[in-house]
């Protein structure tokens, strides 16, 4: 199996989990921030799903950061078929929590006119665009391990 950026063990493996690690936290960040987001289950649903996606990012994270260290390859085909179920898992669940509450900020924002509070609508705003960064990021980790497995 080759080397190519984004695989697991590598400086760019790391940086895309540590990245989804960020735009997740961001995410629940800005949304928790509000007074009224527990009102609307998209932003529960969002929230919960970027717990889940900190919990994973964060995990393989740590093992991209051993792997480094030790100056390891983690190629093995049980582990890759782990990462690319978690990795897709997690990439569906986090655009059907970011696309259901886009579906409601836009409701909110464009739909019925104006946003009765404002401030509370662009921090749910930032939040699903962080939620939406977040999701890039573990797209392209899926792909890269589908790949990986393809080609092993």
């Amino acid at each position: 199996m080759r080397d190519f950026a984004g695989t697991p063990g590598t400086l760019t493996g790391l940086a895309l989990r540590l990245l989804q690690c960020v735009f997740a936290a961001g995410s629940i960040a800005a949304m928790t921030t509000t007074a009224r987001f527990f009102n609307f289950t998209a932003f529960c649903f969002l929230i919960a799903s970027m717990g889940l996606q900190i919990i994973w990012s964060l995990g393989l994270t740590l093992l991209d950061a051993y792997a480094l260290v030790r100056k390891k390859t983690l190629h093995n085909t049980v582990m890759l078929i782990l990462f690319v179920v978690g990795d897709w898992v997690t990439a569906i669940l986090s655009l059907a929590a970011a696309s259901a509450s886009a579906g409601i900020t836009v409701l909110y924002f464009y739909d019925l006119g104006s946003c009765s509070f404002v401030r509370e609508c662009q921090k749910y705003q930032m939040s699903v665009a962080l939620a939406f960064f977040s999701w890039i990021t573990i797209a392209i980790s899926s792909l890269i391990m589908l790949w990986l497995l393809a080609a092993g």
